[in-house]
């Protein structure tokens, strides 16, 4: 490992505190919205969403020159793929967003008097909703691979801006992140999701990300473009700037 290069405990714990500082935003303005929105769920989505998309181009931003700032499995997984990222380090870096996203939702909900953790009654279940998170996984990792390759520094603008839009555009909020989904069904709050829905919404973001990967490593070859050393999230590239929610 060079000099210049962090240690891997030193990027387990970039993206362990990126991670849980993307949750605390997402669960937090969530919260924020609804109570301020006076029943609007319009307005509280686009308190979540303006919010949502603005700290996680700034996690990218900071996080990137240490980890890659994945905070996202999927991400990681795709980087890996590509050996951006080595399989041995894969573990880890999927264990830290996982415990992370869970202790971004426990200061959230501290930080407005609710449960640390509680399970979600919001349901977001059915083949619409699963399809709409095939949609933003697939329109996210697009996002990534072809920054990465051609605007790297642009990155952390490209993907806040994507995310804020698929809140919209799509049926499911655009959850896009196993490791969001997964903790935000341990919050009953404005962005919570049923348990019962997990399973099906992480599904269908594998396979949003397989294609998004399988399809850029066609369109634009590895050996035909210069390509930065490991991405952030949601991402961007270790050293230049990376990856979402």
């Amino acid at each position: 490992m060079s000099a210049a290069e962090p240690s891997l405990g030193r990027r387990l714990a970039a993206e362990a505190l990126g991670t849980a500082l993307l949750l605390t935003a997402v669960v937090g303005s969530g919260i924020m919205g609804e109570r301020l929105a006076g029943g609007n769920a319009a307005i509280a989505l686009l308190a979540n969403s303006l919010a949502t998309g603005a700290v996680l181009g700034v996690l990218i931003l900071v996080f990137a020159p240490i980890s890659g700032a994945h905070l996202n499995p999927v991400v990681t997984l795709a980087e890996a793929s590509r050996r951006a990222l080595p399989w041995r380090e894969v573990g880890g870096y999927l264990a830290v967003q996982l415990a992370g996203a869970f202790a971004g939702v426990a200061l959230a909900n501290a930080m407005f008097e609710a449960p640390l953790f509680a399970a979600s009654t919001h349901a977001h279940s059915g083949g619409a909703q699963q399809l709409a998170e095939v949609v933003a996984t697939f329109g996210l990792l697009a996002t990534i691979h072809g920054c990465a390759r051609s605007r790297p520094g642009a990155l952390p603008f490209a993907v806040g801006a994507y995310i804020a839009g698929a809140y919209w555009f799509t049926a499911s909020t655009s959850f896009a992140n196993p490791a969001v989904t997964l903790a935000r069904a341990a919050t009953d709050t404005f962005s919570g999701i049923r348990p019962a829905d997990v399973p099906a919404f992480v599904l269908a973001q594998g396979i949003g990300a397989a294609a998004a990967t399988l399809l850029f490593r066609w369109l634009v070859p590895e050996e035909g473009c210069a390509t930065p050393h490991a991405p952030g999230g949601a991402d961007g590239a270790r050293g230049e700037g990376a990856w979402r929610r």
